[in-house]
């Protein structure tokens, strides 16, 4: 049975960065050996982290004077790292999810952090409007998406102060005016690479200007200076990264990304909407997540949820369940998932519902 890979991370990979990646698991560059166990120094691995870094600047269109770096430690780790080196006496943060969340309660380390706005007290059902961002902060924070709740900020953000955004799970599905911020960072397991490397787009200029010493680990200095080559990154996942990003040029570049990915998302939407049986838990049509759809029964048939996802899961769909904090049903559409995924589950959805 075919299976609809609806996971929020790890997630769907391609087909072309899973068989090429396999491959070199095998044999990696014709060297007779596997890419588990060359060295990072070698040339030929130095060519795959020069092609993923050109690639990314490529399809992101990131101008110059900024640097692309392979780190480790997910984006949680970039949750302390980036205060570290860009909070001098305050910053503002959006809070609009868990990982926001997170972000807020590491910054805080550092400096003194404004919350210009929540949506906590609406479980995160929307994305706040109409706040003010303090025009003497270093720098404003917010999370693009919100894997766990269903929201989604899909453009860049119009703010007085220099821009730091989390990406981690819609980075490559949009075109994204890089020189707005100062950092973008991104843990890859959601539209790009196995879980292990974390890419961050940096603005050279924004760094050295804090006073405070910074370990060498954690200056982004430091990985700048060295090609992301300080110790041993994640020589795996990087070579994933690099045909997951030859793929996404393959297609055409991100604007094709994101038409696919619009119409996902119009497609399942479409669905929850006409449907009597299920409900987006979004309040705001215009605040929904064209990466993670979130919905669940209507009260009427709430008793019915497990067995949705029993008869789901049947049919092929796997990872559907929706996360503890909304409960209901989660749908992840990443880049790597086929149109047909997403049709098999509004078929799946259609075929409950004309039995119950």
């Amino acid at each position: 049975m075919k299976k609809h890979n609806f996971y929020a991370g790890p997630s769907i990979l391609s087909e072309y960065t899973i068989k090429n990646t396999a491959d070199a698991v095998l044999n990696f560059a014709d060297m007779g050996l596997s890419i588990l166990e060359i060295s990072h120094r070698s040339k030929q691995f130095q060519a795959v982290i020069d092609e993923a870094t050109a690639l990314v600047k490529e399809l992101l269109e990131v101008p110059e004077g900024y640097s692309v770096l392979w780190l480790g430690g997910g984006a949680s780790m970039q949750f302390c790292m980036l205060p570290y080196n860009l909070l001098r006496n305050k910053a503002a943060y959006l809070d609009t999810g868990t990982w926001a969340h997170n972000a807020i309660k590491e910054a805080k380390l550092f400096g003194e952090v404004d919350v210009v706005a929540s949506s906590e007290a609406a479980n995160y059902t929307y994305i706040p409007k109409g706040f003010t961002v303090p025009a003497d902060a270093d720098y404003f924070h917010y999370t693009s998406n919100n894997t766990i709740y269903g929201t989604e900020i899909r453009k860049d953000p119009d703010v007085p102060v220099r821009l730091v955004a989390d990406m981690s799970s819609d980075i490559f599905s949009r075109p994204v005016d890089v020189s707005k911020y100062d950092a973008i960072y991104a843990g890859a397991q959601k539209n790009l690479a196995p879980a292990g490397v974390t890419i961050v787009i940096v603005r050279d200029d924004a760094l050295g200007h804090v006073d405070r010493q910074i370990p060498t680990m954690l200056d982004y200095r430091t990985h700048v200076k060295k090609g992301s080559m300080f110790n041993t990154p994640p020589v795996l996942p990087i070579y994933a990264a690099l045909q997951t990003l030859r793929y996404y040029k393959m297609l055409g570049g991100i604007k094709e990304l994101e038409k696919l990915d619009l119409q996902k998302a119009e497609t399942l939407y479409n669905a929850i909407d006409a449907s009597k049986m299920f409900v987006g838990t979004v309040t705001d049509p215009g605040d929904r997540s064209i990466m993670n759809v979130c919905f669940v029964m209507k009260p009427e048939y709430k008793d019915l949820e497990k067995d949705f996802v029993d008869f789901a899961t049947e049919r092929g769909m796997v990872g559907i369940k929706g996360h503890r904090s909304v409960g209901g049903f989660r749908a992840s559409l990443y880049n790597a998932l086929p149109l047909a995924s997403v049709e098999a589950l509004v078929d799946c959805m259609k075929e409950f519902e004309a039995k119950h």
